[in-house]
């Protein structure tokens, strides 16, 4: 039994879900995958290399290290930083030839001289704040600010997008407003010369609802992975990641015994509760305590107690046959039953994003091809596949 916490990520899935994508977008677009936050806990360095070997050009990360991550990794495609930089970041930026979004003239006067010491032209980006009211450049300053950037040397204009903070939402209003001043912007940029080589809005919730904002390019995130926001078509899309582990003890206890820090929970019977080795060391929220659940042979099974760093204590009473080793699920499918993250997501009161991001680095990821492992990663290194498809046998 060599794993005890772990979770699987479907490559195969991530692939159809890139396709189906693909499809809504339209073959005249390219895909920006986005890979930030480690692909949304899914591992970016693995998912990029096998979107690259699907053809996906352009892949979309939130910090310097990020991206010199997938370089190192071997990943030779653009690689676009969508939130900003330092200019302390630049010279490895640069070294590195990632994509950086331009926050500030300052930011781009650094970057061109850099650019012009390394002796290539770095290509940029420019967000323009319709609506989000997080980063980017006022519409008003776009045509004055893009016309300063084009005149530095040593830089390249690759792109123009916007962002929307509510495209999931059941009124589509104010995505639609957004749109609209942003081909407003663009031709204002046109009649003064500046036509961006690419131009790009749409986000999973935009590129599954709003075709007129697909432009030039479309940024898919966790609708990649198998996730979709309330009001939007899935289009098919199914989830590439399952969160397991399993019971390494199980207790009998009488009734009147509490279980776990602060007694918050005291047995009403005798009950049989079984201890997972996952806790919020793990990435599983201490707000799941005695108010989430976990699958134990195809059947629901309480937490009770509070959610431990390390471990976490489930109901086992109303179970029958279970034995140490036995599989848990904490989020995914077993024996016809399925708990979605979103469910765990409310239990933890925020958002399944969180949930998937915050799965931490002590979890072993097991990537699968054709429902087989295909390549493990633990806190150590890769590990050979062998050996652990026993253990994913009796899933």
């Amino acid at each position: 039994m060599p794993l005890a916490t772990w979770v699987e990520v479907d490559l195969d899935q991530i692939d159809a879900n890139l396709d189906a994508l693909q499809g809504r977008a339209g073959a005249e677009r390219e895909l920006l995958l986005v890979v930030k936050a480690d692909a949304y806990g899914h591992g970016a360095l693995e998912v990029a290399r096998s979107a690259a070997a699907r053809g996906v050009r352009h892949f979309g990360v939130a910090t310097l290290h990020e991206g010199i991550q997938l370089r190192v990794g071997g990943v030779t495609q653009n690689v676009w930083v969508l939130s900003p930089l330092l200019t302390s970041e630049i010279p490895e930026a640069v070294a590195h030839h990632l994509e950086p979004t331009l926050p500030s003239l300052e930011f781009a006067r650094e970057l061109s001289a850099e650019s012009l010491r390394a002796g290539r032209a770095t290509r940029v980006h420019v967000e323009v704040d319709t609506g989000m009211g997080r980063t980017g450049i006022d519409p008003e300053e776009a045509a004055p600010f893009l016309s300063e950037v084009a005149a530095l040397e040593g830089l390249r204009l690759g792109s123009v997008y916007t962002h929307f903070p509510d495209a999931d939402a059941r009124d589509p209003e104010f995505t639609r407003a957004q749109m609209e001043r942003f081909r407003e912007l663009l031709a204002e940029l046109a009649a003064i010369g500046i036509r961006p080589p690419l131009t790009h809005a749409a986000n999973s919730a935009a590129l599954l609802r709003f075709p007129e904002t697909h432009a030039d390019l479309a940024r898919p995130g966790l609708a990649a992975y198998g996730h979709f926001p309330p009001n939007a078509n899935g289009l098919g899309l199914k989830p590439a990641m399952q969160f397991k582990s399993r019971i390494v003890q199980l207790r009998r206890l009488p009734a009147g015994r509490s279980v776990s820090y602060g007694r918050k929970f005291v047995t009403q019977r005798p009950s049989l509760i079984g201890v997972v080795p996952v806790g919020y060391g793990h990435g599983y929220s201490w707000l799941c305590s005695n108010r989430g659940a976990m699958l134990v042979g195809g059947k629901r099974a309480a937490v009770v107690g509070r959610v431990t760093m390390d471990l976490t204590m489930i109901d086992l009473t109303e179970h029958d046959g279970v034995q140490v080793g036995d599989e848990v699920v904490l989020f995914g499918s077993q024996g016809g039953a399925h708990l979605p993250v979103e469910e765990v997501a409310a239990w933890s009161e925020t958002l399944s994003y969180e949930v998937l991001c915050t799965i931490g680095k002590r979890v072993t990821r097991i990537y699968l091809r054709g429902q087989r492992p295909w390549k493990v990663l633990t806190l150590v290194g890769e590990r050979h596949r062998h050996g652990f498809e026993a253990a994913l046998a009796r899933s």
